[in-house]
């Protein structure tokens, strides 16, 4: 695998085996002598001249083609070579919220241009989004996107307008437009804070605002914590240049409710929240999505305002995020309220910002194991899963060109002066135009295992992505400003820090609270990354070399030197060797291993004996995805036409129903069934269909449960999905428990959901059947290999040996014998030999089971149960 810099790196004894549950990781610590490789990360200033004007003509090729094909519609569409207005392409629902109709991706842009010394189109921007752009139309909109994304967009335009005036050089023509856009996008903002608790609707018409008639929103009771506590930035920052309070007022009432409404006892916050009473609706606490910006607009309103009392409130949160969910290098979702436990086995790539936060902090040595655990996942998977599992294998397969990782790689270099970082962004620059580049512009990736596109090019590309690569190459001195005197809002638009002094706070905009708490380091430093970290890229690379192999990639055998291991295995019908190679360990013999290496040399080189206690569980693969059908049963199918269909991860078990589930079929109304069912006689008795989006799965599943449907298939709302091009996934649920939820629930991809609804239509009386395709084919379930969980540590011999007990474990004694544990070795052909050396049975193996489940180990090909 090719390495960082120029080099390739080996390592000796060192292995991972693939597709099995089984991860042992033999530390490197235990064998000596082992070659270091010592990686060549250093860039000169000819290559990053380089790589800045390739990352210039991606930015050309991207807005170019969004203003020829796509102006002055929101967003380009890179497939369709066209601009996507909402309305006129099928809805795609909560993502669709981001448009409104007013030239996005062009407002999202104005900065960038600024930043990428491209003064001439910026002042051409100005004057289109001056002249063209509207925001008093008829449509609804999230209120966190359209903050984040058009306010700030307007806020940061108008402050590099101000500043290219100041100068004198260009738009002395510029009389504040922008800035009286923004105003005005506020006061259409501002209705959706019109609540009992402060905390604001989701939605807003931009016309006509909330529980208005003609408004088309109000009816909305939840929001996420981030849609809530992102706005603070950009609501201060307008009532500082407009001076009206009112922003920066509701703003922080916002703040304050979600302040008030953390968890006491582990001071996190949940994910959705109640907006009228302030309850929580999602539990769930961590650091990605429905979450992620709160926790940043704590720190940077700090850094904006000069206002202690956020940095105070980070400072809670952080210690308790520390405490609880971050487990490096993962930072893990846990139950706000029983904060040991983490509530879910994946993490989403909106995680990526964080080690930029921490650097933001000071707290520097976590953001480089969780920064260095991600690059490692993109390693593997080009780029970053919009979901991963603690295994680093693909959870959601979509990457829709976030430029969170690409943040965060700008921030640890910033802070540690590192070429390393610069050559993790020479890689993100090459996968971008490898992988996602087409001929009108760069295309979302629909699903990282196959490569397939989605027609979408998001704003925040634009506004971000190149923002973050172009700055990470440049000199101070190459830059038309100076970046030290702005901080970055969530989308990477640059407001003044001297607000805080040149702009005072409004009346009635202080905020003042006690805190008590144990400080560290850095809980008032001041994110100076000069002052706080010296230029020493050493220091990084040791946090980063405990990770580097993380998820196997990159990793490579060497066979010397030789350290020699045995075996012992007790044999319960299963031969050691066997045993081993189920659970994807190779075996080579000593002599053919240690070719050339001297019996003298062998002597030197001395002998270990270390015990690895290996815990076994009988498991399942976790991420094994079981295929199931729609069989459509009523002439004129009568079963010839069946349609693959995904699983769910909760509600009935269709691989233990033997003949499946059978119903004709009926519509859901509304089709998405986020809101009250209204056709529930109708779905009484029947299999509910359902569009995919606006809710999660499992409310969609609550709500025609309650309507007495049978079962539930679900319909990918993302048009042209397909079963033979995407990987089927299993549907999860909120977050809470979904024990209550009993009915089959299955997912169809648009393709295949559009020959059921087609022949809906055609018949209007369709039965199906619903079950496993395993029940179909006549396979039964219990003949699928099964996997083993097994999880090693080092103990001391003497532990052992004093009768600790542990249930059922798998003892691993390393010392002088004649079998090496090897890579890729063929281990049929050194059968005979190997079943003679590993034969000896372990004295300390313990047998006694804490459960049925947890006793019970891989079957033999004679079908013997065997517990080691």
């Amino acid at each position: 695998m090719r390495m960082m810099g120029n080099k390739h790196c080996r390592e000796p004894g060192i292995f991972y085996t693939n597709g099995m549950m089984l991860r042992i990781l033999l530390i490197t610590s235990l064998f000596t002598g082992w070659a270091k490789c010592q990686e060549s990360q250093s860039m000169t200033p000819e290559e990053k001249t380089v790589i800045r004007d390739q990352i210039i003509e991606m930015f050309d090729h991207a807005y170019g083609s969004y203003m020829k094909y796509a102006y002055p519609a929101d967003e380009l569409m890179p497939l369709s070579c066209k601009g996507r207005v909402r309305g006129q392409e099928p809805n795609r629902g909560d993502i669709d919220d981001s448009l409104g109709k007013f030239s996005l991706t062009l407002i999202d842009t104005l900065d960038t241009l600024v930043v990428l010394n491209k003064l001439d189109e910026f002042e051409n921007a100005v004057r289109k989004a001056v002249k063209d752009v509207r925001l008093d139309n008829d449509v609804v909109v999230s209120v966190f996107e359209t903050n984040i994304r058009v306010l700030g967009g307007l806020l940061g335009a108008h402050v590099m307008a101000d500043l290219l005036r100041q100068r004198g050089e260009r738009m002395q023509w510029y009389q504040d437009e922008l800035l009286h856009m923004a105003k005005e996008l506020g006061h259409r903002l501002l209705p959706a804070f019109n609540t009992t608790s402060g905390l604001p609707y989701p939605k807003v018409n931009l016309r006509y605002g909330v529980l208005n008639p003609l408004s088309r929103t109000g009816t909305e009771s939840d929001t996420c914590t981030a849609c809530a506590g992102t706005m603070i930035l950009e609501f201060a920052a307008l009532s500082r240049l407009s001076g009206e309070s009112v922003f920066e007022e509701h703003a922080r009432k916002a703040l304050d409710v979600l302040w008030e409404r953390r968890q006491r006892g582990s001071d996190l916050v949940g994910t959705v929240i109640n907006i009228h009473n302030g309850e929580w609706v999602r539990r769930d606490s961590g650091v990605g999505a429905g979450i992620d910006s709160y926790y940043e607009y704590l720190m940077k309103a700090y850094i904006l305002l000069g206002d202690n009392v956020f940095l105070e409130r980070f400072n809670i949160h952080y210690s308790a995020i520390m405490k609880y969910i971050s487990q490096p290098p993962l930072l893990l979702n846990v139950h706000m309220h029983n904060p040991t436990v983490s509530v879910r086995s994946w993490m989403d790539s909106l995680l990526a910002f964080f080690p930029g936060l921490q650097v933001l902090r000071g707290d520097l040595k976590p953001a480089i194991e969780t920064h260095e655990m991600l690059y490692q996942v993109t390693k593997q998977h080009k780029f970053l899963p919009e979901a991963f599992t603690t295994e680093f294998r693909v959870h959601w397969g979509q990457h829709l060109l976030r430029p969170e990782f690409a943040e965060s790689t700008y921030y640890l270099y910033k802070a540690t002066g590192d070429p390393y970082y610069l050559r993790v962004g020479q890689s993100i620059v090459e996968k971008l135009n490898a992988y996602a580049r087409v001929p009108c512009g760069f295309a979302a990736v629909q699903d990282v295992r196959t490569g397939t596109h989605e027609d979408r090019m998001d704003s925040f590309f634009l506004a971000e992505m190149f923002k973050y690569l172009y700055l990470l190459f440049s000199e101070k001195s190459q830059l038309p400003i100076n970046m030290d005197d702005y901080i970055f809002t969530t989308e990477a638009h640059l407001l003044p820090v001297s607000l805080s002094t040149t702009q005072p706070p409004c009346q009635g905009n202080i905020t003042t609270i006690t805190f008590s708490q144990e400080e560290d380091l850095f809980t008032h430093s001041c994110p100076s990354t000069e002052t706080l970290f010296p230029n020493n890229p050493s220091f990084a690379k040791t946090i980063r070399d405990s990770y580097k192999y993380l998820t196997g990639v990159g990793r490579a055998f060497h066979p010397l030197p030789v350290r020699e291991i045995e075996l012992p295995l007790h044999d319960n019908g299963m031969e050691p060797v066997e045993f081993l190679k189920s659970m994807g360990i190779s075996l080579t013999p000593l002599n053919e291993a240690i070719t050339g290496v001297t019996g003298s040399q062998k002597e030197r080189k001395g002998v270990y004996r270390v015990k690895l206690v290996a815990e076994v569980s009988h498991t399942t693969e976790e991420e094994e995805v079981i295929p199931h059908v729609v069989q459509l049963i009523s002439p004129p199918f009568l079963g010839r036409t069946v349609l693959t269909a995904g699983p769910a991860k909760f509600g009935m078990d269709l691989t233990k129903q033997e003949h499946g589930v059978k119903g004709s079929i009926v519509k859901a109304s509304p089709y998405t069934a986020c809101g009250p069912v209204e056709n529930s006689a109708e779905l009484k008795g029947h299999i509910a269909l359902a569009l995919r989006g606006d809710c999660m799965f499992a409310v969609k599943a609550r709500r025609l449960q309650e309507a007495e449907a049978i079962g539930v298939i679900f319909i990918d709302h993302r048009e042209g999905s397909n079963s033979d091009e995407t990987p089927l996934f299993q549907m999860v649920g909120d977050g809470d428990s979904t024990e209550d939820i009993t009915l089959p629930l299955v997912f169809l991809f648009s393709r295949e959901g559009g020959v059921l609804t087609a022949a809906l239509e055609d018949h209007h009386n369709v039965d199906v059947l619903l079950l496993s395709k395993e029940r179909q084919l006549g396979n039964d379930k219990s003949e699928r290999p099964v996997g083993m969980n097994i999880k090693l540590r080092l103990a001391e011999e003497e532990e052992l040996d004093e009768g600790a007990t542990r249930g059922p474990t798998l003892e691993l004694v390393l010392e002088k014998g004649e079998v090496l544990i090897g890579e890729d070795v063929d281990v049929g052909q050194q059968r005979s030999q190997q079943n003679k050396m590993c034969t000896k049975a372990a004295e300390n193996v313990e047998a006694e089971a804490s459960s049925e489940d947890s006793s019970k180990t891989p079957h033999s090909n004679s079908e013997t149960d065997t517990k080691p």
